[in-house]
């Protein structure tokens, strides 16, 4: 009953992801929000990245069930605010604390499997998890556009209540885990890492308002671009300096996560497999729109063998590691597999067949979906179990922060070949609206058929070739991936458990009555 709880936790998280894309331009006109468009699909984003570290400390200081409660309510009171917003500013405050919310959900699904299983058999639990928020991230679309065409788009958001309040209840009901109690809530309260947390937050916010403004809002060379990625840089810089001083007595993200070449290489496995993820799923569908011409509809029915073989080549990859107690041969085969894809994805053109695109997204699968959970197994079989909850978060900010980079640099990479192809074009208009960094929002079949024929093919023509680089470097950093897997070690999966925060389950005494429980006394934490 716990995993059917965390496999709702997950369904949960994955619809509001998937369901809100269809959508949100209707709920952008309906709101008044054309201009505020960037900061209603970004502010979810930004919050559910930064805030994953913190709420892994604050799992380990208060136990994980009542961190859960506290992130399915934060979740489930972002979405009233959203449905129930009457202006932009209104809807926005209710993504951010929705965000929150949600990444907070998805780090602890990972992290309470950890909890209850062995090493060697969290890859496929976590699998059979995930498997639930593949079923989401498939309907959501389809129920998203069903919601805004037949009911109200304030259902968007108002569907996650009762699907919240089932988690809350099955939470409530089942999840009793343990924890090592403080004997008071000024000792709990005291072993959080304020100065690090406010560090960390408020850097990374300051880097992703930089990365999602950048050549959306402002110009890359804007000063207001600039400015905030490097305070962003300096800031992770000044938390990486206080997290190894004595003055910082709990870590947020202990630096010792990172102080074996296995552990680091999984973080940086993670960061590199999430960001293609990211990459093949958002820049595929503009290769259907703006090269071959499909309408947005029948870009996402092209891009189906990726998001439909993704999961169960995930959960494949989780039953191989269980069974073998090897992790190490699934990186390999699957930064090999990553390889192949991407640079095959070169060849994609406005002549490329069905079968040859179709073929390429299930190899491209198989190569993501192999590293979508098992760097986890790898970067845990070089820690002890006690570093469980600061190891997650930070695997899980890896995860989301690397999601925006895959957006970010091959954003860079298309408008910057574009600019560079413009004298392909002979039409003066075309090339003005196509310069400055503005080309993706014309990688679209209603545009394109607007112009000329021969305007329309030159246009085809510099965005293929664009694509083409950008997939050249998306090769690079699967290449990378494949060379750093000879640098990690094959490390003995462990089959038993040595942790503190397993399940409660209340064992009764010899006399029929339950133990007395030494860490509730009066005030504890």
């Amino acid at each position: 009953m716990v995993f059917v709880s965390l496999c709702l936790a997950s369904f949960l998280a994955a619809l509001d992801v998937t369901i809100i894309t269809t959508a949100l331009p209707t709920i952008t006109q309906a709101i008044g929000g054309e201009d505020k468009y960037v900061w209603i699909a970004n502010s979810y984003v930004i919050t559910s990245t930064a805030i994953q570290p913190l709420f892994g400390q604050l799992s380990n200081i208060f136990g994980r069930r009542y961190v859960t409660l506290a992130a399915v309510s934060l979740f489930l009171l972002g979405s009233g605010l959203s449905g129930g917003a009457v202006n932009v500013g209104m809807l926005i405050v209710g993504r951010c604390i929705q965000g929150a919310g949600s990444g907070a959900i998805m780090m602890l699904l990972d992290l309470i499997i950890c909890d209850l299983v062995p090493l060697r058999e969290r890859a496929k639990y976590i699998g059979i998890v995930m498997s639930s928020s593949g079923v989401s991230a498939a309907l959501g679309p389809l129920i998203g556009g069903a919601i805004v065409q037949t009911i109200s788009w304030r259902w968007i958001f108002y569907i996650n209540l009762p699907i919240g309040g089932l988690v809350l209840v099955s939470v409530v009901c089942f999840l009793n885990t343990k924890h090592n109690r403080s004997p008071t809530w000024v000792h709990a309260l005291g072993r959080i890492d304020f100065p690090g947390n406010f560090l960390f937050i408020a850097s990374v916010v300051s880097l992703l308002l930089g990365l999602i403004m950048g050549g959306q809002i402002f110009p890359w060379s804007s000063w207001r671009i600039i400015l905030p990625i490097v305070l962003g840089a300096v800031g992770i810089g000044a938390f990486i300096f206080y997290e190894s001083t004595p003055l910082c007595k709990e870590p947020t993200i202990p630096l010792d996560l990172f102080g074996n070449r296995t552990s680091a290489i999984a973080y940086v496995l993670t960061f590199l497999s999430a960001m293609l993820l990211q990459w093949a799923t958002y820049y595929l569908p503009i290769y259907f729109q703006g090269v071959q011409l499909s309408s947005p509809t029948r870009s996402g029915v092209q891009i189906l063998p990726l998001n439909t073989c993704l999961i169960p080549l995930t959960i494949i990859a989780g039953i191989i590691v269980s069974a073998t107690g090897k992790y190490l041969p699934v990186h390999v085969a699957s930064f090999a597999l990553m390889s192949l894809a991407f640079g095959l994805f070169t060849r994609l053109d406005a002549d490329t067949s069905t079968v040859e695109w179709v073929f390429l997204q299930i190899v491209a699968a198989a190569g993501l979906g192999f590293t979508m959970n098992s760097p986890l197994t790898a970067l845990q079989a070089s820690l002890p179990d006690s570093y469980s909850a600061s190891a997650t978060a930070t695997y899980a900010f890896l995860r989301s922060f690397a999601f925006v980079w895959g957006i970010t640099i091959p954003a860079i990479i298309f408008n910057a070949q574009v600019d560079k192809h413009l004298d392909k074009i002979t039409d003066a208009g075309l090339q003005e609206l196509l310069s400055g960094g503005a080309a993706l929002s014309y990688t679209t079949k209603h545009f394109l058929l607007s112009l000329s024929e021969s305007a329309r093919n030159q246009a085809v023509s510099v965005f293929t070739d664009a694509l083409k680089i950008s997939w050249y470097v998306s090769l690079a950093f699967a290449l990378l991936g494949f060379v750093l897997c000879f640098g990690e070690k094959q490390i003995e999966l462990r089959t038993t458990l040595d942790t503190e925060f397993g399940l409660d389950e209340g064992k009764k005494s010899t006399d029929g009555t339950k133990p007395a429980d030494n860490n509730t006394s009066g005030g504890a934490v």
